[in-house]
Order: C-alpha cells, then sequence, then structure tokens
C-alpha cells in the first residue's frame, strides 16, 4: 500500500474512536434523564440513541463541514497540506482520548469543547499563537457558565410549574391529563424550531424565522391535541388509575429521543469534520476553508457514535441519572425540556454552547427546586473541573502527538 493509503487507514481509525467517545460521553446525555426517572431502560436507552444517532448523523448531519472547527484557529495553517493531515490526526486522537479518559471516570464533558482545544493545539504548533481566535475562545469559555446557567432556570421553572398547576391540586392525575396538550405543544414546538434553527437539515430549507415560528405553532398545536387524545385513550383502556408520573413518562420518552436525534445530527461533525480533511488531503492534496462530506462518512461516524453507546454510554448515563439528584418522570422531563431550549436558543444566538452543559445545568434546577440537601454537590464540583481542564488537556495532548506524528509522517 501507498503511504498515503495508511494515513487515511490511520484517518479512519482515529475518526471511528472519536465517534465512538461521542456516543459514550456526550449522547449518553440524551438518555440519562430518562434512565434515571426510570422512564426508559438502560437497554431501551442504549437501543434507540444508536438508532436514532445513525439516522441524524446520515440524513440530517452537514454535508458541508468547516475544516477547522467554530473558527477559534485561521485556516491559513492548511496551507501547507502536511502540517494540514498531521494536525487533523492529532486533534482526532487528541479529543478522542481526552473524551475517553472523563467517560472511564463516569464524568460528562463537551466532544464539542474537546476538538475545540485539540485544533487550539495543533494550531499553536503549526501557525504560533497569532492563529488563534482569542475572542471566539473567550465565547468558548463563557458558554461554560451561561448554557448551564440557562438550562439550570428553564428546568427549575418548569418543575415549579408542573408542581403548582399539577402536582399540589387535589386531582394532579386529571389535571396531568387536561394540560398534557400544552406540555406536548411547548415541547414540540422548541423541538420544531431546534431542527429548523440548528441542524444542517433546517438551514437547507433556508427558512425565515418568522415563517419557521409560524409553521412550529402549527405543528405543536396539532401534535398538542393529538398527544392528549392519544394519552388520555392510552390510559383509560388501563384497568388501574395511571398516577401522574406515568403521563410524564410518555412524554419524556419523546423529549429524549429528540434530543439523541438532533446530537446525532450535530455532532458527527466533531468526529467527521477532521476526518473530511483528512479524506480530502489524501485524494486531492489540497483543503480549502469548507469541504463536503461524502454520505458514507456520516454513516461511518453514526455507526461509531451508536457502537459507544451501546458499549459505554451506561457509566455516564449512570452519574447524570442518578448521581447528581434523584429523578422521576416529572423532574426528567423538565431535564430534558431546558436542556433542548437552551441548546435552541444559544445556537440562534451563536454561541458555542454544549449539550452537555445544558444536562447537568438542568439536573441541577430540579435538584435545586426539592432543596439544596437534594443535590450531590461532590460530584458537580467534580464535573465542572473536568470542564474546565476540556481545553488545555486536548490542546496540550494535541501538541504532544503533532510532535509525534510530524516525526513519523
Amino acid at each position: 500500500m501507498s503511504p498515503e493509503s495508511y494515513v487515511l487507514i490511520t484517518g479512519y481509525i482515529f475518526g471511528f474512536y472519536m465517534a465512538w467517545n461521542i456516543g459514550a460521553n456526550d449522547v449518553a446525555n440524551s438518555m440519562a434523564s430518562a434512565v434515571g426517572a426510570k422512564a426508559l431502560t438502560i437497554r431501551q436507552a442504549v437501543f434507540i440513541a444508536g438508532i436514532l444517532n445513525i439516522v441524524g448523523a446520515t440524513f440530517i448531519g452537514s454535508h458541508v463541514t468547516n475544516t477547522i472547527r467554530k473558527g477559534i484557529v485561521s485556516t491559513t495553517i492548511l496551507t501547507d497540506p502536511r502540517l494540514a493531515l498531521i494536525g487533523a490526526l492529532s486533534a482526532l486522537l487528541a479529543a478522542a482520548l481526552w473524551v475517553s479518559f472523563a467517560t472511564w471516570k463516569s464524568l460528562p464533558v463537551s466532544t464539542t469543547h474537546s476538538i475545540v482545544g485539540a485544533m487550539i493545539g495543533f494550531g499553536i504548533m503549526a501557525g504560533g499563537f497569532s492563529v488563534i481566535n482569542w475572542g471566539k475562545l473567550a465565547a468558548v469559555a463563557i458558554s461554560w457558565v451561561i448554557s448551564p446557567l440557562i438550562s439550570m432556570i428553564i428546568s427549575y421553572l418548569m418543575f415549579k410549574c408542573i408542581v403548582k398547576i399539577i402536582l399540589a391540586r387535589r386531582d394532579p392525575y386529571s389535571r396531568a391529563i387536561n394540560l398534557s396538550k400544552y406540555f406536548i405543544g411547548i415541547t414540540v414546538f422548541i423541538i420544531i424550531l431546534s431542527f429548523l434553527f440548528k441542524t444542517p437539515l433546517g438551514k437547507r430549507f433556508a427558512m425565515e424565522t418568522h415563517e419557521a415560528l409560524i409553521l412550529a405553532v402549527i405543528i405543536a398545536t396539532s401534535l398538542g391535541l393529538l398527544g392528549k387524545l392519544g394519552i388520555k385513550k392510552f390510559f383509560s383502556s388501563k384497568k388501574r388509575k395511571a398516577d401522574t408520573e406515568e403521563i410524564f413518562k410518555v412524554i419524556q420518552v419523546g423529549t429524549s429521543c429528540y434530543v439523541a436525534l438532533a446530537q446525532g445530527s450535530n455532532d458527527v461533525a466533531n468526529a467527521i469534520g477532521p476526518l473530511a480533511v483528512i479524506y480530502f488531503l489524501v485524494k486531492t492534496g489540497s483543503v480549502g476553508a469548507t469541504v463536503p462530506v461524502p454520505i458514507f462518512l456520516l454513516l461511518f461516524g453514526g455507526v461509531g457514535i451508536s457502537l459507544g453507546v451501546g458499549m459505554a454510554g451506561h457509566r455516564v448515563m449512570k452519574t447524570l441519572g442518578t448521581k447528581i439528584t434523584t429523578l422521576n418522570n416529572t423532574r426528567g422531563f423538565s431535564v430534558d425540556f431546558a436542556a433542548a431550549t437552551t441548546v435552541m436558543i444559544a445556537s440562534k444566538m451563536g454561541l458555542p454552547v454544549s449539550t452537555t452543559h445544558a444536562a447537568v445545568g438542568g439536573v441541577l434546577g430540579v435538584g435545586f427546586a426539592r432543596g439544596m440537601e437534594a443535590v450531590n454537590f461532590k460530584i458537580i464540583f467534580q464535573i465542572i473541573i473536568y470542564w474546565i481542564l476540556t481545553v488545555p488537556a486536548s490542546a496540550l495532548t494535541s501538541m504532544i502527538i503533532f510532535l509525534i506524528l510530524k516525526h513519523v509522517i
């Protein structure tokens, strides 16, 4: 085989390893609250997340990716094909190793921030500190605070609202049935807007904001009413009277599925972006600011993500779903709703938000709604330390791998 073939095979291995780690750590977030609240078993969560991530990555994932994620490193470092090749390989392996380490410790970290840190390490080695866009990096650092804070506030308010208008009333079951159309409707509204604003599929529709809002309202209202009828029929057919939590269990499964589908479409770029760079450098000898991503690479990444969920996703699911605070279905719904809403709002504002941070913030919010004593601050402190370490650890690892590969390739 030619040297280029060996490099491409190495790229596939590193890319698959990164995709596997995305599944093991990041995608586990989408199902953590559902597992913690016992809406789904771990086996069911793994199966659903695996399928939806392949679908999201392959059919909704971006068919064009930026060569440098988030624009934090200048594309001028890509002018030398050899350096660009070494850099892409270094970034992939460095980010994957950090996420792998965090997964082993059962702690959720951002794979987006891992690849950003790894790209910074590559950029410094290839072009010095001048090629780093420090303003963009500051926006990433700010998102560490903003996204969990926004999500925490939303989940806190949502859970308090559920308590006030349903759980604290005389017949919470009947009220939950009657009001289910609003909870389903507002959730569908956020989901539709998220797909129209955040995913590559939505960008291809190129809808104006007011058009997207009108479409989301129509679909949300229709599905809210249908959902209420479906829930009423389903629970009235049971011999025993269900409780309020079971009604929210049905809604929560839907929100968790949405997060898994959206993550497959968005996070696949963290593994396949650098791999697409390697692929086109080997095939054509050069690369521009953006590169087309063949569908087989998106499928390749989706399969890697789904295997990661299946093989190691239970570790992070357990931490987020059970170790921070005790979750039931109303709390779990509040967490999923808050995470989805935060990611959608931040994406619309152009902030480099992390689903991981939003999910943790959501869990914290429902914990605080029950009182400070309901939150495990020891776990929270460990998670925050790993968040802070993500960018520098990935950058340093990328630098070391870059130096090694420079002497090998």
